[in-house]
């Protein structure tokens, strides 16, 4: 426990612009999510229009996102340590939503692998920029509270991906083909991608009203100015913090193999296990989702914010670690059970639990990072999130389908194999950084302190 000190109050954006900036931030966030979520609505038709296997789909949904995330995500991410983030991030939106358009026009598996790139690609700018907008709008002791709100993009994007996907699949599979000028026919799905791709260009118009805040705890210097810093000295620093940043970066790991993994395929573990439509398991997910996810988001940002406010250094951490432990009987159960509707009520009580350590997880990573890196550090993470959750987990999954136990129907047990085998080594990962994050989260108070 430590005492802290907060910068002066008019360092800080008026809360008019703070939470102006992250409603735009939010629904930025909302649309990237159902931009690279939509695919996993369509996944049988795809599957039977390009003739493709499991593991080939799970190639366009994981590998083809982040084929170049992986390559452009540090670059950008040095880039919005210097440069206008709100400019970065205008240019991403438009970038991922016409790739999503045209992973509409796609005529076969390369069309769409390489549609699926250009969203991976305009997305890899989005995360860092982001991130470093709402850190530095936002007073360490608020942010869990910002993350929340902004997390709820998240949610409400893989809601709307359910709801409104389901809605747009059923109307357009009602009226069938349809012929477009210049285009020719286009089948529901291909639809689906580009009526989805359409809103982004609105948020990234939205983008000129949030304001560029000013940089604040620094390293080195207290002046608010970006100076960038030297790539080995990023290194040198991770090295020095090596105890609080590896054990974040390797439970993120971890984690999301596991719950990308689960969320990608979970429309089809409901279409062939228990039989249902897309439609109707999108509107039921989506639902779900929009009720257990916000309060958990809530109930994680009141608890971590409370717990910090008492003077423990440790609590964004801890509380990542106790929800960690608590989602574990839940992510192994939900696909082995037979009825369906007890199936629904398992995962959404496990994705509430989830949802609880999203927001101080968040903010454990910001709050302990100098202002000179974190746009560079949060494209890292990322990178783990992405390449290994987003590409690893549903790959994962496809081969244990197809390769071990060999049939589509036994989709559920793969699921429940690669949670039963994941969510105690996360719990581990994590319960060996929250002492050493306590002790990097009073260091960082004290820059902040230190620039008051």
């Amino acid at each position: 426990m430590t005492d802290t000190v907060e910068p002066r109050k008019d360092d800080w954006p008026s809360p008019t612009r703070a939470y102006w900036g992250l409603t735009v931030l939010t629904l930025a966030l909302m649309v990237a999510t159902l931009d690279r979520s939509i695919i996993s609505l369509l996944v049988e038709p795809i599957k039977a229009d390009l003739h493709l296997t499991d593991t080939k789909f799970s190639l366009l949904t994981g590998f083809a996102f982040v084929f170049f995330y992986a390559f452009l995500g540090l670059p950008i991410a040095r880039l919005a340590d210097v440069k206008s983030r709100r400019v970065i991030i205008g240019v991403g939106i438009v970038f991922w939503s016409f790739a999503t358009m045209l992973c509409g026009l796609a005529q076969n598996f390369w069309h769409l692998f390489w549609a699926r790139v250009g969203v991976g690609a305009g997305e890899s700018s989005f995360a860092p920029a982001t991130y470093s907008i709402i850190t530095d709008s936002f007073p360490p002791e608020k942010l869990p509270r910002a993350f929340a709100i902004n997390s709820l993009g998240f949610i409400a994007g893989a809601g709307v991906s359910n709801l409104a996907g389901g809605a747009i699949i059923a109307a357009i599979t009602a009226i069938g083909v349809i012929n477009l000028p210049l285009v020719g026919d286009l089948k529901p799905w291909q639809m689906v991608f580009i009526l989805v791709g359409l809103p982004g260009f609105v948020v990234a118009a939205m983008m000129a009203t949030v304001l560029e805040p000013k940089r604040k705890g620094q390293l080195k210097q207290s002046d608010g100015k970006a100076k960038a810093l030297p790539i080995k000295e990023i290194f040198a620093y991770l090295s020095q913090e090596r105890r609080t940043y590896a054990p974040m970066f390797l439970s993120l790991a971890v984690k999301v193999l596991l719950s990308y993994g689960a969320v990608l395929w979970l429309p089809a573990l409901f279409i062939r296990t228990h039989g249902w439509t897309a439609p109707q398991i999108a509107y039921v997910v989506g639902i779900t989702s929009l009720i257990t996810s916000p309060l958990g988001l809530w109930l994680g940002s009141y608890i971590s914010e409370r717990w910090a406010k008492a003077g423990m250094n440790d609590a964004y951490m801890r509380l990542v670690l106790y929800a960690s432990i608590g989602l574990m009987p839940f992510a192994i159960a939900y696909p082995l059970v037979d009825n369906a509707w007890l199936a629904i009520v398992l995962y959404g009580i496990n994705t509430f639990i989830a949802s609880i350590g999203i927001a101080p997880g968040n903010a454990a990573l910001q709050v302990v990072t100098p202002a000179e890196m974190r746009g560079q550090v949060r494209a890292l993470y990322q990178f783990v999130f992405n390449v290994i959750g987003y590409a690893a987990g549903p790959l994962i999954i496809a081969l244990f389908t197809d390769y071990l136990f060999g049939a589509e129907d036994q989709l559920r047990y793969s699921m429940a194999l690669l949670a039963f085998l994941l969510a105690p080594a996360a719990c581990v990962v994590t319960w060996v950084g929250v002492k050493p994050y306590g002790e990097s989260y009073a260091r960082a108070m004290a820059r902040y302190a230190s620039q008051a």
